[in-house]
């Protein structure tokens, strides 16, 4: 499977050079629906689990019913895989060690205080796993159907991206907001955007909507937050961006060539594929740090 993002209008550093050394390399994963083994990197997918290792549990109180006894249980509750993501795939990925498998696992759950998945991430050499679990177990408790995923296969894909407008400088972003600059330079924006042409920046140019490796976290519930290691300090960054949708009805440039067609007709299929919905309609960012893979990682809901 291959997904191909249509290049971007024209190439913004021509017209804001100072955005250059800002540019990042993002890996954007392209789930679609489909049938993942263990040694697939995948959405939803079953993980190269070993047999011989314990499964996640969230060790919050946990109450389901189980139809079959017509009981009530509270107790633990078995994690759902999310992504498992090989190397080989995305090589943007900057495993520990000899590792070269990346899972990420949550509770399809919104816990407090923060009101969000708790995820657990894991580094894996493929390698070492000589028996694989059979079958994960089963995740009794589910408060939000959106948090469990349908399998996807990826077609990851490469991309650049720069920053969101709040996190430039302010001479920048008064270099964006400056429909004179945009006109000067041959840009061909629409009129539509003289009011506001930072927007079209925004949309079209910086940050790609969907699920990602690396590359600049979007913004919007609130202004950019620095994420800083509780066990060194270090400035975080940017690992997994977890999307409750592909693209945005409004703005269909990044849509990939392979899906151009489908996009026009279908708002509801293929733009979430994984059936996720992040905090009613948002995304959940992770974060990692770059000094060290055994310090906790973080995340945010955007």
């Amino acid at each position: 499977m291959i997904r191909t993002t249509p290049p971007r209008p024209f190439d913004v550093t021509a017209v804001f050079p100072d955005l250059a050394p800002l540019a990042r390399p993002a890996i954007r994963l392209h789930p679609r629906p489909g049938s993942p083994t263990p040694h697939d990197s995948s959405v939803g997918g079953p993980l190269l689990w070993p047999a011989g290792e314990p499964w996640p549990y969230c060790p919050e109180s946990h109450e389901w019913h189980d139809p079959r006894t017509d009981e009530w249980h509270e107790g633990p509750n078995a994690m759902l895989p999310v992504a498992q993501l090989y190397v080989r795939d995305v090589p943007l990925l900057r495993p520990p060690g000899q590792a070269d498998l990346f899972q990420m696992l949550w509770c399809p759950f919104e816990h407090e205080p923060d009101c969000k998945p708790p995820t657990a991430l894991f580094w894996r050499s493929a390698a070492e796993v000589t028996d694989v679990l059979a079958a994960a177990p089963e995740t009794c408790a589910v408060e939000h159907d959106e948090y469990v995923p349908e399998p996807c296969v990826l077609a990851p894909e490469q991309i650049t991206e720069y920053p969101h407008p709040m996190q430039l400088s302010q001479e920048l972003q008064r270099q964006l907001e400056d429909w004179s600059t945009w006109q000067a330079a041959g840009a061909g924006l629409d009129s539509s955007y003289a009011p506001y042409p930072d927007a079209f920046y925004k949309e079209e140019l910086s940050i790609a909507p969907g699920w990602k490796v690396g590359g600049w976290p979007p913004w919007g519930l609130t202004d950019p937050i620095a994420r800083f290691c509780a066990v060194c300090g270090a400035e975080m960054a940017p690992l997994l961006t977890v999307p409750s949708k592909e693209w945005h009805s409004r703005h269909l440039s990044w849509v990939p060539y392979e899906d151009q067609a489908i996009a026009a007709v279908d708002h509801s299929g293929v733009v979430n594929s994984p059936r996720i919905q992040v905090s009613g309609g948002n995304h959940l960012q992770l974060y990692v740090c770059p000094e060290s893979p055994d310090h906790p990682h973080t995340d945010l809901i955007q």
